[in-house]
């Protein structure tokens, strides 16, 4: 399976912070934003892993990510010169795909919650056909809304309705077979002038190919697409690592615990971070 972290669009919800970079390059407490969502697909033991961007931020997430290889991994960087729906994420991304199966996340989502490495990894050997999340919100009319029977079977995706019929919403995480990249060129632009994910998710529930799973009440799903949300996340990830020391999306113990890379890789990639508290964590994780 391949990974796709979507990390474009122009963030005006957050003006003027993100007038000369990239959300998804800003801190959330002490990591950079797009940490959170690789550290998503590295849960689901996804290597390889392609970053969509814009033209004028694609050239630092270069520099911050590299080509994977101090990871175990492998990274590949595409343009999206248009913010124009997550769907393009698959046409754009249709040679780094190939014939394998896809996971796209986005670029400002947080997920934490127990067990959810094990949820990851079991969807990601047995996908057929789409697979989505649904999260509990008290005010769902802002998401795409699901609705679903008791049997969890999917009857109803609408995107922002006035009168959600659940308080179900999926949240920014997707997985689908190499059907997606055909059904994704066949999406029209909606009213929005945007390609739509519900749409493409609708494609799949005609088939009924669309499966859904439920985050529980302890389980945790930040989207940071505005300032409060930002704060939140930030204070969020702060008290659980000053809580319980443990670290929420280092990517270089998900490598390493992983088997990415070994005991002297990880020593290397936490001696670089000098005397911060993120790289004696790192160095920690030896003793």
């Amino acid at each position: 399976m391949k990974g796709i972290i979507l990390a474009g669009g122009n963030a005006t919800r957050i003006f003027p912070l993100s007038k000369s970079i990239s959300k998804q390059i800003m801190p959330v407490y002490d990591k950079p934003m797009i940490y959170y969502p690789l550290s998503t697909l590295m849960l689901a033991k996804i290597k390889e892993v392609l970053v969509i961007s814009t033209p004028r931020d694609l050239p630092m997430f270069r520099q911050l990510l590299g080509d994977g290889e101090d990871l175990g991994m492998k990274f590949d960087y595409i343009v999206q010169k248009v913010p124009n729906g997550l769907v393009q994420a698959f046409v754009l991304g249709e040679k780094f795909i190939g014939d394998d199966s896809v996971c796209l996340i986005l670029g400002d989502n947080i997920f934490y919650g127990q067990g959810f490495s094990e949820m990851l990894y079991r969807v990601q050997l047995h996908i057929e056909g789409a697979y989505i999340f649904g999260y509990y919100v008290k005010d769902p009319k802002a998401y795409s809304v699901i609705n679903f029977d008791l049997d969890g079977k999917v009857l109803s995706i609408e995107e922002k309705p006035v009168c959600p019929q659940s308080n179900y919403v999926v949240p920014g995480l997707y997985f689908y077979d190499n059907s997606v990249i055909e059904k994704a060129k066949k999406i029209k632009p909606s009213t929005r002038d945007e390609y739509e994910i519900t749409d493409l998710n609708r494609l799949f529930l005609v088939e009924e190919k669309l499966k859904i799973s439920l985050f529980g009440r302890g389980f945790a799903w930040l989207d940071m697409g505005s300032l409060d949300s930002l704060l939140d996340a930030a204070c969020f990830v702060a008290t659980i690592q000053k809580r319980q020391g443990f670290y929420i999306a280092c990517i270089e113990e998900i490598a390493w615990r992983n088997g990415w890379i070994d005991n002297e890789k990880l020593q290397q990639l936490g001696k670089k971070m000098g005397r911060t508290e993120y790289g004696k964590y790192i160095l920690s994780l030896l003793t």
